[in-house]
């Protein structure tokens, strides 16, 4: 026994040696998503009233007064077209919900409420009874509740202050189920499952891994779905889909890929990600424009204009190159390293990291979010 147990500590210290870590397997239900089983979005169009002085100026809001008028007219007032009306206690709200598939009618769920019109706050408002609709334009849910908005606005004469988004509200199980979409989770007798990140590589290791356990039930049916034959009776489906998915899968390694999104300046590394030997040079050009407008003044008594007369000036600097020799990196940690020797900026980064890609030394594709 004691033999083994040196035997497999020479072995974790051999493999730690060698920079390789033990492949970690993930559940099937991490990897995939049941196809039928997902969830559908619902959207509708509401009023939200009694908000205190801060909802739409239905001035420049039209169609706030138009669904008020067509409320009304719901509810037995009629109105005349050509009556001035200007609340500020409503305001126009678009209103979203996910609704997930296998829920019963009755049920209810929780909704988001957005101010469409130029309202300032929600905060204290009630959502009048709002139908949401699916893609196909049939009823789904209703809603109607309090609203339970984060941020507030204060303003005064002279100065006004906001906090987090006082627009956006939410209202916790505030919509009731009246339909329910078709699910074709039950229908046939294959089971989908449709991969979150296509690839070949995980498809066929998916369709192994279930074989193994269940015999020839699984196909790779392309880069980004899997198909299992299941029982037709729904209960066994059911009981056989959640064995099915804590099918332990090691999946393949990632792509190595840099991801850049440029309108934060931000750059994430993989781990799989390495720079060959290169050298950067590293330099900063300047200009500033600065614009002094001098006033030209006419002597007393002779007829001239005071005039604004231009006057610009430039100013260029260009510093020192810095070239900065990179030498292989064969961890993220070795490429941080190197890249904060050159001292750049998260813009210079991108630049830098694109330029190496082209000159062959970064061995990773980039991907601009």
């Amino acid at each position: 026994m004691a033999g083994r147990l040196v035997q497999i500590a020479a072995l974790a210290a051999a493999v730690w040696a060698a920079g390789l870590t033990p492949a970690i397997s993930e559940r099937l239900r991490d990897l995939v998503q049941v196809e039928g089983a997902r969830d559908n979005q619902l959207i509708g169009f509401g009023l939200v009233a009694g908000l205190a002085g801060t909802g739409d100026q239905t001035t420049q809001v039209p169609y706030s007064v138009q669904a008020i008028q067509n409320m009304l007219r719901q509810l037995g007032l009629t109105l005349n077209p050509n009556t001035f009306i200007q609340p500020t206690a409503v305001a126009s709200v678009i209103v979203t919900a996910d609704l997930p598939t296998f829920m019963q009618l009755g049920e209810r769920l929780d909704v988001t409420v957005s101010a469409l019109g130029n309202a300032k706050s929600l905060r204290g408002g009630v959502l009048l009874m709002t139908e949401l609709r699916g893609a196909d334009g049939q009823v789904y849910a209703i809603a109607q509740g309090s609203l339970l908005v984060s941020g507030y606005e204060a303003n005064g004469q002279a100065a006004s202050t906001t906090v987090n988004i006082p627009t956006v509200a939410h209202i916790p199980r505030g919509a009731t189920i009246e339909k329910m979409p078709k699910a074709g989770f039950a229908a046939g007798d294959t089971i989908l499952l449709d991969l979150d990140s296509r690839s070949f590589g995980n498809a066929a290791r998916i369709a192994d891994a279930i074989n193994a356990r269940y015999g020839r039930l699984a196909a790779a049916l392309g880069p980004g779905q899997v198909g299992v034959r299941g029982p037709e009776a729904t209960g066994a489906r059911v009981e056989f889909v959640a064995e099915l998915l804590d099918i332990p899968v090691i999946p393949e390694e990632p792509s190595a890929e840099v991801a850049i999104d440029a309108q934060s300046g931000t750059v994430v590394m993989g781990e799989d990600v390495r720079i060959g030997p290169a050298a950067v040079a590293y330099g900063t050009l300047s200009v500033t424009v600065n614009e002094l407008p001098q006033v030209s003044q006419p002597a007393p008594f002779s007829r001239g204009r005071t005039t604004v007369v231009p006057q610009t000036q430039l100013q260029s600097s260009e510093k020192r190159a810095r070239v900065v020799e990179l030498h292989n990196a064969p961890r993220v940690s070795d490429i941080v390293r190197n890249l904060n020797a050159i001292g750049a900026t998260s813009s210079d980064l991108m630049a830098i990291l694109q330029a190496l890609q082209q000159a062959g030394a970064l061995r990773a594709r980039i991907k601009v979010l």
